[in-house]
């Protein structure tokens, strides 16, 4: 099974967001943005990216509906904040997680979110837990261009093997 590239999008210009992609052989950008629009950044809205990835030769998929840090359904929030807990035992988390592991052993992939810090997103906290724990190998692409192989999850001033 090939390795879980993760990826903000911050503020970055497409061709640098690009660029981060090419350098990681990634060839197909899995959205797990619950909500895949930006006000700030309007060339990551999910159809202006994936139209500009499919001229690129990238594919994109959306799995924000299943494996996304904020979902819609109150349910999974405890006094106003979203209870990771509670989404990770959900159905379509699970669903989304077997796609997730279904696609990665097809090809090389990243998922995206908007937040460039994979420590303050659930890129690291909801969804990377669960792939180490099927043995699939994880690396945080940073916006600087470094990358970060997980194997265990940090702690807060942890640090984590760069390569």
């Amino acid at each position: 099974m090939k390795p879980v590239h993760t990826l903000g999008h911050s503020n970055h210009d497409l061709q640098k967001f690009l660029k981060l992609l090419h350098d990681n052989q990634v060839q197909l950008v899995v959205d797990v943005r619950s909500s895949p629009y930006s006000k700030y950044v309007p060339h990551f809205n999910r159809e202006n990216l994936k139209d500009f990835l499919k001229k690129c030769d990238i594919d994109y998929i959306f799995l924000g509906d299943k494996i996304g840090g904020k979902p819609k359904d109150q349910s999974y929030y405890t006094e106003g904040k979203v209870n990771y807990n509670l989404i990770a035992r959900s159905a379509l988390y699970k669903e989304g997680i077997l796609k997730l592991m279904e696609l990665s052993s097809q090809t090389s992939l990243a998922l995206l979110c908007s937040e460039e810090d994979p420590y303050h997103c659930h890129r690291h906290n909801l969804i990377t837990p669960k792939l180490l724990e099927k043995g699939v190998k994880v690396k945080h692409i940073r916006g600087n261009g470094k990358v970060e192989k997980i194997t265990w999850l940090r702690k807060k001033d942890e640090q984590t093997t760069l390569f």
